[in-house]
């Protein structure tokens, strides 16, 4: 169906008419000029934005719409968990080029759906525009705690345990993965004389954990609940979308600290580390500067290194120093290298 003959309105009241508000803070949500929230008593908000690019952050040659949607709202609510935040609200807002039929954004918004649901978030609106360029999703989430309980960037101090949780680098190979047969599709169309309909099929078995770090990541819900039950209030915390090394020096920088993190310590998937070999690239670097693992990357004070030893999917690879001792990798061989951000920066025009 063309969405021109829905209209925006009807396009928006096809999309919403399911959603059944979760939260008890939602008084009022799609349907009006704005959503109404109720304070919650003893708690403040916390509210976070992420823009994503047709083009720019992702590609649908190999992106599912329905991972889309889904990934869109996880990586907006990985950041009110790593600030120690309860999601509650989501509003999304849509621009959407001609070539999209209205079951493509059914799909989308079926992803996005699934994602509240997981999280216990509940759409309260947004907006559709049209889009000369493509694809354009931009999510707002709103999120509640205890003023007590935030955990923001600045407050690591020395001697403070560097902690991650899953594994790093696993989302950069699926990238990896996704554009090698991507290119691979593309060259046989071109010699298939432009028929991008032809029979195809990617190379990816036994690689299916790397796809879906890249697809359909998971924000750390159960990470904060467990340092809850240990007892422990992360010192500082940001999740790890841009790279390990980018995420450990925005802490140095806001917490005016150094650090010292060892390669050996760094978590590693067996498919991450095969997958970096088979691309002729080190395993260590995709780690530190690959991104969009969406793991928590947070500090703990050194009385609590038993409490962080024994957590589950947690793993101390190294320590905050003095800031004039610098922003330190010490490699498998002992040799010393200073951290540098190589994450995603702006293009030049």
């Amino acid at each position: 169906m063309e969405i021109a003959k829905l209209g925006e309105f009807g396009l928006i009241r096809r999309l919403t008419e399911s959603i059944v508000p979760a939260q008890a803070s939602t008084l009022k949500g799609v349907g009006d000029d704005c959503a109404v929230i109720a304070p919650t008593e003893g708690e403040v908000t916390l509210v976070t934005t992420d823009m994503l690019m047709e083009g720019v952050h992702f590609d649908l040659i190999y992106t599912p719409l329905k991972h889309l949607g889904y990934k869109a709202v996880a990586v907006n609510l990985s950041d009110l968990y790593a600030m120690n935040a309860t999601p509650r609200q989501v509003t999304v807002s849509l621009a959407i080029g001609k070539r999209f039929q209205v079951e493509d954004i059914d799909a989308l918004y079926e992803g996005m759906k699934l994602a509240c649901e997981k999280y216990g978030a509940d759409i309260v609106g947004g907006d559709t525009t049209a889009s000369m360029t493509g694809l354009a999703i931009s999510i707002t989430a709103i999120g509640t705690a205890r003023k007590e309980d935030i955990v923001c960037r600045n407050g690591a101090k020395e001697t403070d345990l560097i902690c991650v949780s899953g594994n790093l680098g696993a989302a950069y190979m699926g990238l990896q993965l996704l554009e090698r047969e991507k290119t691979v599709y593309l060259q046989q169309a071109r010699e298939s004389g432009g028929n991008a309909d032809m029979p195809f099929e990617p190379d990816f078995a036994g690689r299916e954990y790397l796809l879906e770090r890249q697809l359909k990541p998971e924000p750390r819900r159960d990470i904060v609940g467990r340092l809850k039950e240990a007892g422990i209030r992360p010192t500082s915390m940001i999740d790890i979308s841009d790279g390990l090394s980018s995420e450990l020096l925005h802490i140095c920088h806001e917490s005016g600290c150094g650090c010292r993190i060892y390669e050996e310590r760094i978590p590693l998937d067996y498919q991450t580390a095969v997958a970096a070999e088979e691309f002729n690239m080190n395993v260590t670097t995709c780690a530190l500067n690959g991104g969009e693992d969406y793991e928590l990357l947070f500090t703990v004070p050194l009385s609590d290194k038993e409490k962080a030893e024994a957590l589950e999917d947690v793993k101390i690879i190294g320590y905050i120093s003095k800031a004039s001792q610098g922003k330190v990798l010490v490699t498998r061989d002992g040799a010393e290298f200073e951290l540098k951000a190589q994450g995603w920066v702006m293009p030049s025009a």
